[in-house]
């Protein structure tokens, strides 16, 4: 009896010592999981930031340049520069939750793409998931 008994009492422990365990295990991985998370939306976060800052400076030195001395014909620059300040201001730096934000940001990168071209400035550059890159 005392055989049988040692026999049910290591299953009991084996059950009890599984579920402390997966427990203990789920925790952990939560923990880790929520650091890594944190880690990786800083920086994909500062990366779309700085993509943004970068198209921000570039409008708003070209709309200082044009309105010194813009003709009838940079009107259609004008206009795409100011709906690029437009859609750059509206973009929702403070909300991660918004599900347009890839949407906006190609609408932005297709937009600074066409001012470039309106502007016939022969750049070096590369827009691809990771960011912009401008270089001389």
């Amino acid at each position: 009896m005392a055989g049988s008994q040692d026999m049910f009492d290591a299953i009991v422990m084996a059950a009890r010592f599984h579920g402390e365990g997966y427990q203990e295990g789920y925790e952990e991985g939560s923990s880790l999981g929520m650091i890594e998370g944190r880690q990786y939306g800083m920086l994909h976060g500062a990366k779309i930031g700085s993509e943004i800052g970068r198209y921000q400076g570039f409008a708003f030195a070209w709309r200082c340049l044009l309105h010194g001395w813009a003709t009838e014909k940079d009107s259609k620059e004008m206009k795409v520069l100011e709906l690029l300040i437009g859609m750059i201001q509206k973009f929702p730096y403070d909300d991660p939750t918004y599900d347009k934000l890839h949407e906006d940001l190609d609408r932005i990168r297709g937009k600074f793409k066409q001012l470039y071209s309106l502007l016939n400035i022969q750049p070096d550059f590369k827009i691809s998931a990771e960011g912009s890159r401008l270089s001389s």
